[in-house]
């Protein structure tokens, strides 16, 4: 995509996400695959990372797990969502990663302002979800999975915190 049309639609999306009441929104990665298939299960490194990822909320987890239709991104969320009863909703991605990225940003719009949110996404999708909520973020390689960015939408700007959690990954 052209540098021109995705700062436009990072500023549209976070027009957008500017009204969002959400207040927090924790962004991961699905964690790592058992193969190259095209939508594959999480292999045993993976099905402990979506351990990690429930064990990084403490006690107060989620109200709303947000994910795509690919199972490796549920599967990843489920600890989460069965340890805090948190309902999951899937967005699609036949529209493309933009209509994705803000049918996403859209729905974190929408929550009340207490919420805290878990995305859990892709390597090509985290970046662009935290770049549309207006924080900084890093393209995000193929072989990174430890990544979670938890983003406060509480102060007039967005802030992130970029931390690590499970088993590192090297790159």
């Amino acid at each position: 995509m052209k540098p021109t049309i995705m700062a436009a639609l990072a500023a549209s999306l976070w027009t957008l996400a500017s009204a969002a009441s959400a207040q927090h929104v924790v962004l991961a990665r699905h964690a790592e695959k058992a193969d190259a298939s095209r939508d594959p299960v999480l292999s045993e490194a993976g099905t402990l990372r979506a351990q990690a990822l429930a064990a990084t909320f403490g006690a107060d987890g989620p109200d709303l797990v947000l994910v795509s239709p690919l199972q490796r991104t549920a599967l990843t969320a489920a600890p989460t969502a069965a340890a805090f009863g948190a309902p999951v909703r899937a967005f699609a991605l036949d529209g493309g990663v933009d209509a994705h990225v803000a049918a996403i940003v859209a729905e974190i719009a929408a929550q009340p302002e207490d919420a805290v949110i878990l995305v859990v996404g892709h390597s090509n999708t985290v970046p662009l979800i935290a770049r549309a909520l207006g924080v900084e973020a890093a393209d995000m390689p193929e072989c990174e999975y430890d990544r979670l960015t938890r983003v406060d939408l509480t102060a007039s700007v967005p802030h992130a915190d970029v931390v690590r959690y499970g088993a590192a990954t090297t790159c």
